[in-house]
């Protein structure tokens, strides 16, 4: 299946933020009917939780929601990825300078526009980074921002597309 846009968000450990983005963001793609258009992933920065499911917060919410995240397993940003993905959403400013130096080597003159800061999404929200909730255990709130800056992406993504 080839996808028109490939989609990658990107936290420290891949198992809280991220893959909350990543759930959501696949469950409106699917309420659009852009599965075939539109495909989402999510990696950490860090390495230490490759290969888990996410974080039992995360499920949390995703099931009060009604969200799957069936098969989601941590992985780590790799240098494809920069070629792979058109848009690179990271969770904080952090893991934006982290991912975009574990990239550097393959993003070349592709950097420009292609990563950016979740935030940078929903700027009425006034606050810079999505908190993480592994030390706040603030699940509900980073579910909020998540949601509406997944919204937020998709009327991007459509826009940019020239997609009605």
């Amino acid at each position: 299946m080839d996808h028109n846009v490939r989609v990658l968000f990107v936290c420290l450990g891949n198992i809280c933020r991220s893959p909350m983005a990543e759930a959501v963001m696949r469950k409106l793609v699917a309420e659009k009917g852009l599965e075939e258009r539109i495909a989402v992933d999510s990696a950490g920065t860090g390495d230490w939780h490759i290969g888990r499911e996410p974080h039992e917060g995360t499920r949390g919410v995703l099931d009060a929601h009604g969200i799957t995240y069936v098969g989601m397993k941590a992985r780590q940003v790799i240098p494809q990825d920069a070629a792979d993905f058109h848009y690179i959403v990271c969770m904080d400013r952090k893991n934006l300078k982290d991912a975009h130096e574990m990239m550097e080597s393959a993003l070349g003159q592709q950097a420009a526009g292609k990563l950016f800061t979740f935030m940078e999404l929903i700027p009425g929200r006034g606050v810079p980074d999505v908190p993480d909730p592994y030390y706040e255990g603030n699940f509900d709130y980073v579910y909020e921002l998540v949601d509406e800056g997944c919204h937020a992406l998709l009327d991007k993504i459509k826009a940019d597309m020239g997609w009605s």
